[in-house]
């Protein structure tokens, strides 16, 4: 049996160290709160360290037997239920969301900076090459650990170098080929929370680098449902042909579950259409793919984060436990 979440005495655990943080420690933290999906249940321990220096130090007075994750807006993250053991860490804007540019086609990004921020300041700056992030709704920490894209464009294109913070609070810098980039995943270690990147664009007209971002901007206010609950594309597209086709495939655009529907505008994003738990979005998702693989012989990869655990008597397996 799981033991109970217990924030409170994780804070205990940090000893006299948790004296010298100058973040925010909160207890039994409401994820729902921090998703897109507004969805889901608490976090034992939420931590918002101040700066990377107060991040280091965190990280090394905290027990090593504590699973530490960290979430970016929460833009392509579902909570499960039944909510996260141990501490989730949320870099703020202010301390890590800053965007510099360093020259004329070089700068550095805070990993809490949003993704429309970057491309905002590429545009100010003349740097083009980063009209592809106004379009995606997530942050640069998130964009670095999954080889975020859009419009022919992904975030190994631009990056030079990535620094980060390791599990037991010491300060690393990857090179672009230590990323290890692939399609929608990067080979980064996992206990790596990263801070900041160097990324280089090209230099460009302001005019034409406005032009590409209205386009991103029109295509995704046209296709995509911006104004509702989503967690942005739900599954990876499969080697040659779209998510979204297999879908429509399988007759499965617009299939809802309790409060959760596979968007009829796209169905490849799924939404929560007022007050869907966690688990019927993740049944959801898991019913689609079955379908596909029924249908077509495609194993759909998420591309949403599923974290945390199941409540008693209602996990949700894979492809629905099915065996094809």
């Amino acid at each position: 049996m799981a033991r109970a979440l217990d924030g409170t005495a994780l804070i205990a655990r940090l000893g006299v160290g948790a004296n010298a943080l100058r973040g925010r420690l909160m207890p039994d933290a409401a994820m729902d709160r921090l998703t897109w999906f507004r969805a889901g249940g608490h976090a034992e321990l939420l931590f918002q360290p101040a700066d990377e220096d107060d991040l280091a130090a965190f990280l090394t007075v905290l027990p090593s037997d504590v699973p530490v994750l960290v979430v970016g807006v929460g833009s392509n993250l579902l909570v499960r239920d039944g909510g996260i053991e141990g501490v989730v860490i949320r870099l703020s804007a202010k301390g890590f969301g800053a965007v510099t540019v360093l020259d004329g086609t070089t700068l550095k990004a805070g990993a809490a900076a949003l993704d429309k921020q970057v491309a905002a300041a590429a545009l100010d700056a003349g740097i083009g090459g980063f009209h592809f992030y106004h379009g995606i709704p997530g942050s640069i920490g998130g964009a670095l650990r999954m080889n975020a894209g859009a419009n022919g464009v992904e975030t190994v294109n631009r990056v030079v170098e990535v620094h980060g913070v390791t599990r037991n609070g010491r300060r690393v810098t990857l090179s672009l080929d230590e990323m290890g980039y692939t399609y929608r995943h990067s080979a980064a270690p996992e206990d790596i929370i990263f801070t900041s990147a160097v990324m280089r664009g090209d230099p460009a007209d302001k005019a034409e680098i406005r032009r590409l971002m209205d386009e991103v901007q029109h295509h995704r206010e046209t296709v995509q449902p911006v104004k509702e609950k989503t967690g942005g594309s739900t599954f990876k597209n499969p080697p040659g042909t779209s998510a979204w086709k297999e879908i429509e495939k399988a007759g499965c655009r617009g299939l809802m579950i309790g409060g959760a529907q596979m968007s009829p505008l796209h169905c490849n994003f799924m939404i929560n259409t007022g007050n869907a738990t966690a688990h019927e979005l993740e049944l959801l998702g898991e019913t689609v793919r079955a379908r596909v693989l029924e249908t077509s012989g495609i194993r759909l990869e998420w591309e949403i984060k599923r974290l945390g655990r199941f409540q008693p008597g209602r996990d949700v397996q894979p492809f629905l436990g099915r065996m094809f």
